[in-house]
């Protein structure tokens, strides 16, 4: 066996991988991105959505832009839902598309929680584990706004809340999707009852790290009766560090660290982790080094990884496939460009999370044209 990585075809990205159920031709993941296009009343996907992931099919698995599960999860303008028939009807399109252009594409399924506004929400505030403020920013139909206090959910609305996710789920099968991520990430719903300083419940849903999970889990057991477990991810940021309430130290660290763990027991088809921003001092490869010391199964690794470091973690071993956001914007073939070594295209952020085609449908590959 040749190990002359002068060969496009001995690229560690560019090799087949099974994920749980999943199986991929290369590791060049789409990672879920925002881009604001839904920009209709149902909050449906609509044609443009559609041939945005086909353009996109090349990647060794598409991760849907993070989806409502619910008219209570919205936190963010013209971001498409996965809870009426008409946004099902939508997301059917786009899989359909996507699947006829060769790919493979997962449904990320979100709640913003307490990082949302009464905008949102008629006026309502919005909920939260404990009422207690996030300070995070909200994007309205007014422009950004600062959240509030929220209300706690009570027993309850949680209960009704992991329903929804059970729902989404039901609507994401029915859509033709190949799978779910359950966004668990940066500062939204699932983050927020991990973090002890937004969480302060006393029930069975706080007061420990492990009652703190509990939420998550009781969501990972909602989602599996759907569908098997080996067809679902969660997209976890033990290191986002934003505003008062999420700080990466070395107790937040050490409560994920056991959060991987107990996750080993849940037969996911993997875990998608965000490593470090570039700039807080912490090495990517000491990231996933400390990761993969907790967690047996699959890691998709995301954040600002280029094509050398996704390359050079695959070969570390410390994960079995990359996830690439901002490239994939202006390079709908990405994985083509990084077969051949054709040079990247710059997007234009202006357009990342408003407008229509343009800046969304517009950047052509390196050969021909769609």
């Amino acid at each position: 066996m040749s190990h002359q990585t002068s060969a496009p075809s001995a690229q560690p990205l560019l090799q087949p991988v099974q994920l749980g159920a999943l199986k991929l031709p290369n590791r060049v993941l789409m990672a879920p991105m925002t881009r604001a296009r839904a920009d209709n009343e149902e909050l449906a996907p609509t044609d443009l959505h559609a041939t945005y992931y086909a353009q996109r099919a090349g990647a060794g698995l598409i991760i849907s832009e993070g989806t409502w599960v619910s008219t209570d999860a919205i936190g963010f303008i013209n971001v498409p839902g996965i809870y009426t028939d008409g946004q099902t009807a939508g997301w059917t399109k786009v899989t359909e598309a996507v699947h006829s252009a060769g790919g493979r594409i997962v449904s990320q399924l979100g709640h913003a929680g307490a990082a949302s506004h009464p905008d949102h929400h008629g006026g309502r505030l919005p909920a939260g584990p404990s009422a207690i403020n996030p300070y995070e920013m909200s994007y309205t139909p007014d422009g950004p706004k600062d959240s509030l206090t929220p209300r706690a959910l009570s027993a309850a609305e949680i209960a009704t809340t992991i329903d929804s996710y059970r729902q989404a789920a039901v609507n994401a099968l029915r859509a033709g999707f190949d799978g779910l991520e359950i966004h668990a990430q940066i500062s939204h719903l699932v983050a927020q009852f991990l973090n002890p300083r937004l969480n302060q419940r006393t029930d069975a849903y706080g007061g420990t790290s492990e009652k703190r999970a509990q939420f998550l889990l009781d969501i990972v057991d909602a989602v599996s009766s759907v569908w098997g477990s080996d067809h679902i991810g969660i997209k976890l940021s033990p290191y986002w560090n934003q505003g008062p309430a999420f700080t990466a130290d070395a107790e937040t660290l050490a409560e994920y660290d056991q959060l991987l763990k107990r996750l080993n027991d849940s037969n996911l088809a993997y875990l998608h982790l965000l490593g470090p921003e570039p700039d807080t001092g912490t090495d990517i490869f000491t990231a996933f080094t400390r990761y993969r010391a907790h967690y047996d199964g699959a890691v998709i690794a995301s954040l600002g990884f280029t094509q050398a470091s996704g390359n050079e973690l695959l070969e570390r071993q410390l994960a079995e496939a990359v996830s690439f956001g901002a490239p994939f914007i202006a390079n709908p073939d990405l994985v083509d460009r990084f077969t051949h070594g054709h040079p990247l295209a710059a997007g234009n952020r202006d357009t990342y999370f408003a407008g229509d085609a343009a800046g969304y449908t517009d950047y052509p590959p390196v050969t021909g044209s769609y």
